[in-house]
């Protein structure tokens, strides 16, 4: 399989590290999909192919189920969508770096359920942590070491 049949797509909407997809995916010479809803058109031109979608809650993660396929790379904070593109064997990562995996989504899952469960007791935790260079490094390493692996396929 070549990296042609690789295609990646990004969960655009509040991805902090698109220059870095954009950077790293040209040098390895990898097509890059961003999807958008509607509301976070920008001006700004980051370059990749850009998609938008309607505004409705789920539309982003919609048109990635229905467009990727079995070995696409995902960029995206969504566990659920994760979860559903794992199922898919997909490869999925965090914006923050994190490779999502069949082995540890389950516990996302019900950590997330969990903290849903506690905000609608009127418990709220602090949420996380403020996006860091040192999660934008950790993503481009991942990212990269991810693309450089396909490449050698």
């Amino acid at each position: 399989m070549t990296k042609k049949n690789y295609q990646i797509f990004v969960d655009a909407d509040a991805c902090p590290v698109k220059s870095e997809i954009l950077h790293i995916a040209s040098s390895l010479q990898f097509d890059v999909t961003f999807v958008a809803s509607y509301a976070h058109v920008s001006t700004n031109n980051f370059g990749g192919k850009w998609i938008y979608v309607d505004s409705n809650k789920e539309e982003v993660d919609m048109y990635i189920m229905n467009h990727s396929k079995r070995h696409d790379i995902v960029i995206t904070q969504d566990i659920g969508l994760a979860s559903l593109l794992l199922a898919k064997e997909m490869i999925v990562i965090s914006p923050r770096g994190r490779q999502f995996v069949e082995e540890t989504i389950g516990l996302a899952l019900n950590m997330r359920y969990l903290s849903a469960k506690e905000r609608r007791k009127g418990h709220h935790s602090k949420g996380p942590s403020p996006f860091s260079n040192e999660d934008r490094r950790n993503f481009s390493m991942n990212f990269e070491k991810i693309l450089s692996n396909l490449e050698g396929e």
